[in-house]
């Protein structure tokens, strides 16, 4: 057993409050990490709040990224040592995680939602013996030990810095994914994203690397637009100011854009999302509401050629997009780090409620490894 601190949720919408848990050492199949920095995602929110059921209490945290301390007996890959950042968990043998959509995988819930391992058991007990959920995205990174299955972890050049990686994990790779792997627009076309948050600001960036001639950023907060000039978009508009449909189809003759993305998890924006496009084009769902929220739209929209998709972590197989997004990172032309902010571990409830109240854009929360384990 290792005793670490753990940033723990123990009832619905609470506070994350460190705590010092006792964390099994790792099974065959298990590899136990070092973590020195993770990202804050809305995700993580949408848990805290129990819009998705992760029992309760537990330690969150699904952005991670560190160094292999321990390694399973039946571990090959990885080896103490090894830099990593920790993704999403797929099984890798049901027909979509073996056709490369492991985002699509059969047991993706159970994985990444469970708070247990497939067995039932959580790793994590507390000060007074009793049990607290982990296993979250297979990691559980809000700690300063994480115990991630070897599948959803990425080996990174250890030249690179780790405090920055953790994000390409989720959020990062989701919004530049979108584009890149599920949308993946012609050079020269149009998209507009829907919300300019980190994932929404990755999808832009991305939309300038494919090539996009049109890129329009939609939002109400006017510093965000700005950054996303910066990073590549060629139109923004002030969601606040005006009808973002009719402003979209100002500024493309009438016609609408050819793609679109919705990052905001707000039906009445995924309909402005789904009314923006062109006849024939499609728009990519990626935020993530709560289980059961609903959506109306127009049939004749839908009718004319145009279509709406779903998009979980950017289509992204981890262990091949990550390392290309570093790589377009060392090149200058994926400059994700503008988009982070540094929070001490033991200010984790300020991060979060600065990412939830729109004041940084990726909260990430570095450990003291000295005095963390």
């Amino acid at each position: 057993m290792y005793e670490i601190q753990a940033a723990v949720v123990r009832e619905q919408s609470g506070p994350f409050r460190i705590e010092r848990l006792s964390l099994e050492a790792p099974r065959d199949d298990e590899v136990l990490v070092e973590v020195l920095a993770t990202g804050v995602c809305h995700t993580d929110i949408v848990v805290r709040d129990q819009y998705f059921p992760v029992p309760l209490p537990a330690v969150l945290g699904h952005e991670g990224a560190g160094v292999v301390k321990q390694v399973g007996r039946s571990v090959t890959r990885f080896a103490p040592g090894d830099h990593v950042v920790m993704s999403y968990a797929s099984c890798g043998h049901c027909h979509n995680c073996q056709q490369g959509q492991n985002g699509y995988c059969n047991e993706l819930y159970g994985l990444n939602f469970a708070g247990r391992r497939t067995d039932g058991s959580t790793p994590y007990r507390d000060a007074q013996g009793g049990e607290v959920s982990g296993c979250f995205f297979s990691q559980s990174s809000f700690g300063s030990l994480a115990l991630a299955r070897a599948d959803n972890l990425v080996k990174i050049p250890n030249d690179v810095p780790l405090e920055l990686m953790g994000p390409l994990g989720c959020g990062i790779q989701t919004g530049a994914g979108a584009v890149i792997n599920a949308l993946r627009p012609e050079a020269g076309s149009s998209l507009a994203v829907f919300g300019a948050g980190s994932v929404g600001l990755a999808a832009v960036m991305a939309a300038r690397l494919v090539g996009c001639t049109t890129i329009i950023a939609v939002d109400m907060n006017p510093a965000r637009l700005e950054l996303a000039r910066e990073l590549g978009a060629t139109a923004v508009i002030d969601a606040a100011a005006g009808d973002p449909v009719a402003a979209i189809q100002a500024l493309t003759g009438g016609e609408g854009v050819q793609y679109s993305l919705e990052c905001t998890a707000l039906p009445k924006v995924l309909r402005q999302a789904v009314e923006s496009l062109r006849q024939t084009g499609v728009c990519g769902l990626i935020g993530a509401a709560a289980l059961g929220t609903e959506v109306t739209l127009d049939m004749n929209s839908i009718l004319f050629g145009r279509s709406l998709r779903g998009i979980i972590e950017g289509d992204s197989v981890p262990d091949i997009f990550i390392p290309r997004l570093i790589e377009l990172w060392r090149q200058g032309l994926f400059p994700f780090d503008r988009l982070i902010s540094f929070y001490p571990f033991a200010e984790i409830e300020q991060a979060v409620r600065d990412s939830e109240q729109g004041r940084v854009l990726k909260a990430v929360v570095r450990f003291d490894q000295e005095g963390a384990a």
